[in-house]
């Protein structure tokens, strides 16, 4: 926890939650259609993902990129993030919880995928730090509620 308990100003306090959302915001879409691997410039260079309930735990940003980088290139994802809530608890630290859905095939080439129900459904609870005028996720905590397996498109899908 910081030890600088100076109080924010509310203009302040706006802008810390900005940033942090739109750190939320951003993780998902260089996952879905940027580069997954650059995912892990938006983390401390200590950073930290993980998923208890599949004991996976990534520390460090080129183990991080690393991670994400190695998601299958013919995959297609689509993450929805919403009730985002994010907590300044000091002028360098903030927490947040966010719920989201994850729609996701692998085995995609081009063209539309016909709908279906989502791969994952949960939350994440991050903790951001601020280090030279910059927030970044410490951590990233994934919690799931329902999960499948991702699909394998046939050679018809999504062609």
């Amino acid at each position: 926890m910081d030890t600088d308990n100076r109080a924010l100003d509310p203009m302040e306090r706006l802008l810390a939650e900005r940033a942090c959302e739109r750190l939320i915001v951003e993780f998902v879409r260089r996952l879905d259609l940027g580069d997954p691997g650059s995912v892990a410039d938006l983390f401390t260079s200590d950073g930290v993902w993980e998923w208890p309930y599949g004991e996976r735990r990534v520390q460090g940003r080129d183990a991080l990129r690393d991670y994400f980088g190695s998601r299958p290139a013919d995959r297609l994802s689509r993450r929805m993030c919403t009730n985002i809530l994010v907590t300044v608890t000091s002028p360098t630290t903030a927490t947040a919880t966010t719920y989201f859905s994850t729609y996701r095939v692998d085995g995609y080439q081009e063209g539309l995928v016909p709908p279906r129900p989502p791969a994952q459904v949960g939350h994440y609870e991050d903790t951001f730090r601020k280090a030279d005028d910059a927030w970044l996720l410490a951590t990233r905590t994934l919690f799931l509620s329902f999960a499948g397996p991702t699909e394998q498109l046939g050679n018809h899908e999504g062609a």
